[in-house]
């Protein structure tokens, strides 16, 4: 039978501990000012034990303190750190104080001090988060929907208490509280941004600092946080997210999810344009890239969603071509396994074929305009979005000599542009005029789309988006450069009185000149019956008081009517 004397004394309370700490502050304090050797650095240690006696204070006029198990582990730490210090107080005042050695006694003095600053600021942080006045069981409660603001700020306070105080398992706890509340609650992202420590959260992302487990959990709250609205993304930003992101999506241990959600918090990051510059800052277009060429179809769209926010960034746009950019991109888009990133890989090339003749350039030399067709042709196959960055692409590697010759060539890719003008949206339309207007297209292949001239006369009404009344006409123009489609164009009732409505100078929607140019532009023939239609639809009198106000082409449009209005009379006169 085992005697009482061999059982182990019973570890002190917190209450007796808290107790022995007060004692041996009172004690310490008086004590060190009688220190005469290593002045300087004991006056460091004294502040910090006359603050550490303040904080103690606060600690015991706390009503729930013994309750809180972030400060229980702190008190023996904190009591055991005090009598060391009493030890070194003791062989400073002693006659023989450097026994040991006078570098190993400053040593000691300096992590003594180390040590009180850190438990220092672990106690100060408990009393300012105010989690001591609370007890326990309101700590751990999670906020519901109808809770208080006030409520959900104390509850955010304890969160970052923990990441900052507690231990490994203190850190994951807190961490999947703040998931879960970020995940069910969107409005409680604003409140974690303002009242918790968002620079603590940060820190967890360090690659050396804390284990893969914290890591991952503090990407996935991050993540969270940055896509639920301005303000917490701002916050994060301004924290230095933005590298430490790029740093988990660069490692190679790092596992596909966790890259995943760290992409998609750099997607959000970027989405403000203030942010933009910051991605070469930290070295992030490589990494961008390389993430494109992953095999999770998440990561990659998340990866080229982020290259397509930070494209408006000139040196961030040469950045790009130098890392290979313009290949992985033409990879996207005929990818077939992932449409979300086809569709934002050719916003993309939309956006650098708009920019300069130099990725024009690249562009083509990745066959990227046939690439671009072949899904231009296959319209079924891609969503409306991506057909429009598609038609973009195309429009602006337009400009280019060889494109502009396939392209104004191309009966089919001719035919589907007017048919857009009938079934696309109204962008699309505005497009597909844009090209009918610019390309140099047959006689030929204006008379075989000539059924689409109806469409074109309807976009001339349009006030949105802008542009769309003259490139509507000028497509029309371009058209009625061909005899039949004048006459055509005039048979089309529905189309003529259209035009002449637009003539009406009290019709203020349409800017005059482009029906005026239209009106010349059927004359330019002198075809009597296309006369005879128009005057008898009123154009006549339209297009002279247009030419009253001195509306640009009017008189033009009107002597072309008059003179073949004089023609029929002396005709009629000399038969007669």
């Amino acid at each position: 039978m085992r005697s009482a004397a061999a059982d182990p004394p019973p570890p002190p309370s917190p209450s007796e501990t808290l107790q022995s700490i007060t004692q041996l502050l009172s004690q310490l304090l008086p004590a060190t000012v009688a220190v005469t050797c290593f002045a300087s650095r004991w006056q460091v240690i004294r502040l910090k034990l006359s603050s550490l006696k303040t904080l103690i204070s606060e600690i015991s006029s706390s009503p729930h303190w013994s309750e809180n198990p972030l400060l229980l582990p702190i008190l023996p730490s904190l009591l055991s750190t005090l009598r060391r210090t009493e030890t070194l107080s003791h062989h400073c005042c002693s006659d023989a104080p450097f026994t040991h050695g006078k570098l190993l006694m400053q040593s000691d003095l300096d992590m003594a001090a180390g040590w009180l600053s850190s438990q220092i600021n672990d106690i100060d942080l408990l009393l300012r988060s105010g989690v001591l006045h609370q007890s326990t069981a309101i700590v751990l409660s999670r906020p519901n929907p109808t809770s208080s603001i006030d409520d959900l700020a104390f509850f955010v306070k304890d969160l970052f208490t923990r990441l900052q105080i507690g231990g490994l398992d203190f850190k994951r706890k807190a961490l999947d509280s703040l998931i879960q509340l970020l995940s069910e609650d969107d409005k409680s992202a604003a409140v974690v941004a303002e009242e918790g420590n968002l620079g603590c959260l940060i820190s967890l992302l360090d690659l050396n600092a804390h284990d893969s487990i914290i890591r991952e959990l503090a990407v996935f709250a991050v993540s969270l946080l940055v896509s639920a609205g301005d303000f917490p993304r701002k916050c994060v930003f301004e924290e230095g997210a933005l590298g430490p992101l790029l740093r988990v999506i660069e490692i190679e241990c790092t596992s596909m999810p966790t890259k995943e959600r760290a992409a998609m918090a750099v997607e959000f990051i970027t989405a403000d344009s203030d942010n933009s510059w910051a991605i070469t800052a930290y070295g992030g277009v490589p990494i961008l890239i390389e993430l494109c060429k992953s095999s999770s179809s998440t990561a990659q769209s998340h990866a080229v969603g982020a290259i397509r926010n930070v494209l408006t960034v000139e040196d961030i746009q040469i950045a790009l071509a130098e890392e290979g950019a313009i290949p992985v991109l033409m990879q996207l888009l005929v990818s077939e396994t992932n449409p979300s990133a086809r569709g934002t890989a050719a916003n993309c090339i939309s956006i650098l074929a708009s920019t300069s003749e130099y990725f024009r350039g690249l562009l083509l030399h990745e066959k990227g305009l046939q690439r671009l067709l072949h899904l231009f042709h296959d319209e079924c196959s891609v969503s409306s979005d991506t057909f429009e960055h598609v038609l973009r692409a195309i429009y602006s590697l337009s400009v280019s000599d060889a494109s502009y010759r396939l392209l104004s060539g191309s009966t089919p890719f001719i035919i589907q542009i007017a048919k857009l003008l009938k079934h696309g949206n109204v962008m699309i339309q505005h497009i597909a005029a844009s090209l009918l207007a610019n390309l140099a297209i047959s006689d030929g292949n204006k008379r075989a789309i000539a059924l689409c001239m109806s469409s074109l006369v309807k976009l001339m009404e349009s006030v949105k988006p802008d542009g769309m009344q003259e490139v509507g006409a000028k497509a029309l123009l371009s058209l009625l450069s061909v005899k039949s489609n004048r006459k055509e164009l005039v048979k089309d009732e529905k189309s003529l009185m259209r035009l002449v409505q637009m003539l009406d100078p009290k019709n203020e929607v349409v800017l005059k000149k482009f029906p005026v140019a239209v009106v010349a532009a059927i004359m330019a023939g002198g075809s009597q019956s296309c006369r005879k239609k128009l005057v008898a639809a009123g154009a006549y009198g339209h297009v002279q008081r247009l030419a009253e106000m001195e509306v640009a082409g009017a008189k033009k449009a009107l002597q072309r009517l008059s003179a073949n209005r004089l023609t029929s009379i002396l005709t009629r006169t000399w038969r007669d």
